[in-house]
């Protein structure tokens, strides 16, 4: 996975915040213990000087395998001594132990593969990825939209000429769709297509399924087509291929990807082969995304090809939206 300079330093100074805080945190927890219980702190000096000790043995290489062993006796002697104060006081045995966020690379990001290669630590791909959400949502309505604030009594309770159900009734059923899948989304939760024509709540509603999924820690990136494509188009022809490459490896791989009014950019092979190759990506690796869009099915196809929708439709969870644009003056 490919991320500039900017977002790998950002990730690192962040993780470097974790670590550094952590640290501070078992440093005041120390000093608490040594003051309530002045032998630990006795206990941890003279097991600083046994290690000092046994270096020294190792190194002046006359009878060291005695002196490290008798060394190596008291050590474990004070340890226990240690682990008795601690337990019998009501503390773990590893309370003057740092407490790492990860515990796998102590909050450093790196750790030895299998191989003893040095490689980054998932933790670390996990914020530059937050990251990557973070700078490409920054302009984005993330924090308006709410299932609270979706209002179906916009919608008409009147039963829909040639059907048996009201503009009310499927709104019902699709805010109650959304809920359940911002409850238990995963990151192999299916996809979503919301069609319909303007005003009718798709952007709300997959703006509250946002606000839901990013609470419980998922990465989520919101984007409108034709800024996205704009952008990802000028970089493109700009040769700016690093800054391409790293905004369609985030849409790619982020958790949640939703791309509002598909369909509404201008059209171009550029932003055909684009908008595919990122929707088929996410699709082989199973991730989840919703698409927004005023077009009919037809349209898509027109606008597209008809293997891009036939991809859509069997993989996506479809939902029509229906009813007046509730966004008009003078509307109830």
């Amino acid at each position: 996975m490919s991320y500039g300079k900017y977002i790998n330093n950002l990730a690192e100074e962040r993780l470097s915040k974790i670590r550094n805080a952590n640290l501070h945190k078992q440093e005041m927890e120390q000093d608490k213990l040594y003051s309530l219980f002045p032998r630990l702190k006795e206990i941890e000096a003279e097991l600083r000087h046994i290690g000092a000790m046994a270096a020294k043995a190792v190194l002046a290489g006359t009878d060291a395998r005695t002196v490290t062993e008798q060394l190596a006796l008291r050590s474990s002697a004070l340890q226990n001594e240690r682990k008795v104060i601690l337990l019998s006081n009501g503390y773990k045995s590893d309370a003057l132990e740092p407490h790492f966020t990860c515990e796998k690379c102590r909050d450093t990001g790196r750790i030895e593969n299998e191989n003893g290669i040095t490689v980054l630590c998932d933790c670390l791909k996990n914020i530059r990825m937050q990251i990557a959400c973070e700078e490409l949502n920054k302009v984005s309505p993330l924090s308006l939209s709410t299932f609270e604030s979706f209002r179906l009594d916009c919608y008409d309770m009147d039963v829909v000429p040639g059907t048996s159900t009201s503009d009310y009734d499927r709104m019902s059923k699709i805010l109650e769709y959304c809920k359940k899948y911002a409850e238990n989304f995963s990151a192999e939760s299916d996809g979503i297509i919301m069609k319909g024509a303007t005003g009718l709540g798709k952007t709300h509603l997959s703006l509250a399924i946002a606000n839901e999924i990013i609470k419980k820690g998922f990465g989520v990136i919101y984007v409108s087509a034709p800024d996205i494509l704009a952008k990802l188009e000028r970089f493109h022809f700009n040769y700016d291929y690093d800054e391409e490459e790293q905004i369609v490896t985030t849409l790619t791989e982020c958790d949640l990807l939703i791309i509002d009014d598909l369909g509404t950019e201008f059209q171009s092979n550029y932003n055909t082969s684009a908008i595919y190759n990122i929707f088929n990506s996410r699709l082989l690796k199973k991730h989840p995304t919703i698409i927004n869009t005023n077009l009919t099915l037809k349209e898509l196809e027109k606008y597209y090809t008809q293997r891009f929708v036939s991809r859509i439709m069997g993989n996506f969870v479809k939902m029509d939206f229906r009813g007046s644009d509730f966004r008009r003056p003078n509307k109830r």
